[in-house]
Order: C-alpha cells, then structure tokens, then sequence
C-alpha cells in the first residue's frame, strides 16, 4: 500500500522514474556506442528504448514513441551547449519534455483505479442487498476488503482494454 501511495503523491514520483529511467538507458547507449554523449542516431535508439520501458513498467495504456522529426526537433531545443549531441543532463531534460504526457495519462489512470474506484465500491455496497444470493455475502464482507476487491476488479478490466487494443 506505501507504494500505491507513493506513486499518487506524483511530481516526485514522475520525477524519479524518468530520471531512473533516463539513466539506465543513457548508460546503455553510451557503453554500446563508446561515445560520452548522444548524436542524433542513438538518441532515437534511447527513446525507442525509454519507451519500451514505459509501455513494460508503468500502468497505462501503450504508447507509442514519436516520429523522428519530433525527436529532432526536440533534440535542438534541448541542446543547450549547441554541439549536436546531447549529454546526461540534456538527455533527462529531452525526456522530461518527451514523457511528460505519457506521465500524465498513467496518473490519470493511477487515480482512477486507486481513488475513485474504491469510493463507488463503498457508495454501491448498499445496492448489492437485494440481490439473491450475493446481497448477504457482500454485506458479510468488511469495507475494506469488498472496496479492494472491486478495485482489483476495475485494474484487471482497465489491463484487459488495454490487451485488445
């Protein structure tokens, strides 16, 4: 639940994981081409890869990277030393501009599954009484673990959309 709860407090969180992300794959390209900063041509190989973690680590939907052009684009705004290359810091901040609405969609999501579902979960609680059969079980059951169950629920289908797509 600490991690749930972390991931709501957003900012912060947002902001660690693109720069845990953003390291991790800087590192990797720069090991793989010997280089100590990013031309053009590893710098999409970063962002396919940065979004290739997106899409495995984060709740949400999938999310395709952008077009090279966008890429490059971005790549001159962000390069501030006017090399043609980016370095780390450069790199973190290509990523934050990149990344900052796929964030915003995967905490969307977050206070969706996590907020509002256990709230309508409490408010139709009552609703379930004259249903046969499961009104009296679902009566039996605490707040607390009939919320968590229709917030499972309400996760895998968001997960199930998500596979069909």
């Amino acid at each position: 639940m600490g991690q749930v709860l972390e991931k709501l407090r957003g900012r912060e969180w947002r902001q660690r994981q693109i720069r845990k992300i953003s390291d991790k794959v800087f590192d990797r390209i720069k090991n793989e081409s010997g280089r100590v900063n990013l031309a053009f041509e590893d710098l999409y190989i970063s962002v396919l890869l940065v979004y290739n973690d997106i899409n495995k680590h984060l709740p949400g939907p999938h999310f395709d990277p952008p077009l090279k052009e966008t890429v490059r684009t971005l790549m001159l705004d962000c390069d501030i030393n006017l090399d043609g290359e980016l370095d780390r810091e450069e790199f973190v901040k290509f990523i934050k501009l990149l990344t900052a609405d796929t964030f915003n969609t995967v905490s969307q999501g977050l206070i969706i599954a996590l907020v509002a579902a256990p709230t309508f979960a409490l408010v139709t609680k009552r609703a379930t009484e004259g249903v046969p059969g499961v009104g009296k079980v679902v009566q039996r059951l605490p707040n607390s673990v009939y919320a968590s169950i229709v917030t499972l629920a309400v996760v895998m289908f968001q997960k199930s959309g998500q596979e069909i797509e």
